[in-house]
This record gives structure tokens, sequence and C-alpha cells, in this order.
């Protein structure tokens, strides 16, 4: 990954005003920052919930807190649990995920 020269900041994820995204069931809340070409999130998904579709985006994830399962296209499930990562390119496996307790996840794409 190359970086583009921003410049040093913080952030107060804290003073971001969230955005409400309706999954399949349950919700997602994100409070998003962009660095040029890149998004940043923190990301809390309710209980039950389960995206609305397939996602061929590449995300470094973490998962800050809770559990979460991903579901790739082919099948596979993989679980994400507190302390985790997982990475996947862009346009390399259709991902979908699903929290069955409800999960915050640091993501970056």
């Amino acid at each position: 990954m190359q970086l583009s020269p921003f410049s040093f900041s913080i952030t107060d994820f804290d003073s971001i005003q969230p955005e409400f995204h309706q999954g399949v069931t349950g919700s997602a809340e994100w409070k998003v920052i962009h660095r040029d070409n890149i998004r940043i999130r923190l990301v809390k998904y309710s209980a039950n919930y389960l995206a609305d579709h397939w996602c061929n985006k590449g995300h470094i994830i973490y998962c800050v807190d809770g559990e979460m399962e991903t579901e790739l296209k082919d099948g596979r499930k993989f679980l994400l649990k507190k302390g985790m990562l997982y990475t996947v390119g862009d346009d390399a496996d259709a991902h979908r995920s699903y929290s069955a307790e409800g999960c915050t996840l640091f993501i970056v794409d």
C-alpha cells in the first residue's frame, strides 16, 4: 500500500456523526474518515446483523469487540473474534458479514 503524504492527525471517533446502514437483518453503524483514497471506519454491527449484499471490495478488518462470521460466496465461512484480523483484496473473494451478538470492527479500505 502506498500512502499519500497527508499530514499527521488524531481522530476521536466519539466526535464523528454515525451513518446507519440497514442489513437484511439488524443494522450497522459506521463512523467514517477519509484520508485521500483511503476510507477508515469504526463499525458496530447490531445483534443479528446480516449484510444485505456480497462485497467485492478489499478490506483490512480488525475485530475490536465481539465476533462475526464472514461467508465467502463459494460457501466457506470464517469466524473473526475479538483481537483477530482478516484481509482480502479487491475483487478477490466476494464476502458478506453476519454477527449473532453484535461486534465492533476497525476497517481500512
